[in-house]
Order: C-alpha cells, then structure tokens, then sequence
C-alpha cells in the first residue's frame, strides 16, 4: 500500500509540472491539437553529416552554444558552466543602483524561483553589469531582499570584460556601460537548456511574458527529462 501511495504522489507531481506547459502549446498553436517544441535561437551551421528521421536523411545543424565562463555568485563561491551540468537555467542582467526596471523583473524571477523550489533542475542566475560596485558582498545583502533565499538563485559579479562579453557574445544581448553611472542591456530573460543552446527570450518585467516563460520551463523540462532520463526531483 505504501509503494502505491507513492506512486501515485509521483504521478501526480509529474501531472503539475508538465501537463500545463503541453496544454499551453496545444491551445496556442493555431487551435492545433499538436505538440511544439521550443525554437532553439541564435546563429546555426547545417553540417554535411546527416541523420534519420522517419527513415530520410535530414542534415545535422550545429546551433549556437554558451561558451564557458568563470563568475562569482553572492556567497563567493566560483560558478562556471559546469555548475550547471544536465540543468536548464534561466538568465537576466541587472546592477543593484539599478531603478525601477530591475526590481520589478527581478521581483518575477522570484516568483519563478518559488514556483520552481522544489526542482533540482531549474537554476536561476542574474549577472551585474556593474561589477566594480557589485561585489560578492553587495550581492548577497541585495539576494536578501528576495526571500525567500534559495541556492539555486545565483546572483553573479566577475570581471567587466568577462561579462560583457558573456552577453554580447554567450546570451546574444546587449550590455556596455555607457556613462559612470549609466548602463545600457537588455532587460531580457534568457531560458538555457541542458545543452547550453538558447531557447527563449521574455521581456522580464512584463507579467504576460513571465507568464509564458513559466510555461516554457515546464515544456523544456519535458524535454530535458525524455532526453536525458533526468530524474524530476
């Protein structure tokens, strides 16, 4: 009786987390009742090297990819893109001077983050674009203003070049500093897949893409766990 208990506890989990992504694309594809995978964004490369789908040779595609970086997160601890080895996360810049902008995108990746707590899978991870005031130290007193705290929400400093060329050339989004005080990004959030390949951009203080980029995690997710055999918990 306690094993059937705890499947169907199991089966109920996976129920939450999936089922709403699938119904989100069914009801959004054109009233077709079919499944849509997630775009994978940025430059791509087709290969003569070819593989088969339904018995026909399709061509490989080599898509663009994170390269590998060294941060900081708020507790001084080094993260790279090992740390996220067979994870999705989702990314966004910002700087703590920051005005209303930053605050209100980063009050909805906490809703994320409470939405996702349990998930071993899920990171979240938001990079300053002010690292000459945006110490390891600054971080962790501003991660504190968004409780509750969770290991899985890395705020990130780091060397300037590092970072600008991170989303320049990594999440493929603007970020320079243009003045003392003064900066320009994208106010984006960047969904990342297993393979470190981009699947999404959400305008990050907007309620209505906040809202689809919750229901893209779920169907990445799907994604991850089919590809992977990962484990929800």
């Amino acid at each position: 009786m306690k094993k059937a208990g705890i499947l169907t506890k199991i089966t109920i989990l996976v129920l939450v987390l999936i089922v709403p992504g699938f119904l989100y694309y069914l009801l959004v594809t054109e009233g077709k009742n079919r499944y849509t995978p997630l775009r994978i964004l940025g430059p791509k490369t087709t290969l003569k090297t070819t593989h088969k789908v339904n018995g026909k040779d399709v061509p490989d595609t080599l898509y663009h990819t994170l390269r590998d970086f060294k941060l900081t997160d708020q507790d001084g601890n080094p993260v790279s893109l090992k740390t996220f080895d067979k994870k999705i996360f989702i990314a966004g810049f910002f700087y703590t001077n920051c005005p209303n902008v930053c605050s209100q995108m980063n009050n909805n990746v906490r809703q994320l983050v409470l939405n996702y707590s349990k998930n071993k899978m899920v990171y979240f991870v938001s990079i300053t674009v002010d690292p000459m005031r945006d110490s390891a130290a600054v971080l962790k007193k501003y991660a504190a203003t968004f409780k509750p705290a969770s290991n899985r929400w890395l705020f990130l400093t780091g060397d300037t070049s590092t970072i600008y060329n991170l989303a320049r050339r990594g999440f493929l989004v603007n970020a320079v500093q243009t003045g003392k005080d003064d900066f320009t990004y994208d106010d984006k959030l960047i969904l990342i897949d297993g393979d470190k390949r981009i699947r999404g951009y959400y305008i990050g203080a907007s309620v209505d893409d906040v809202n689809k980029l919750n229901d893209e995690i779920k169907v990445l997710l799907s994604e991850e766990i089919l590809k992977h055999d990962t484990p929800l918990y």
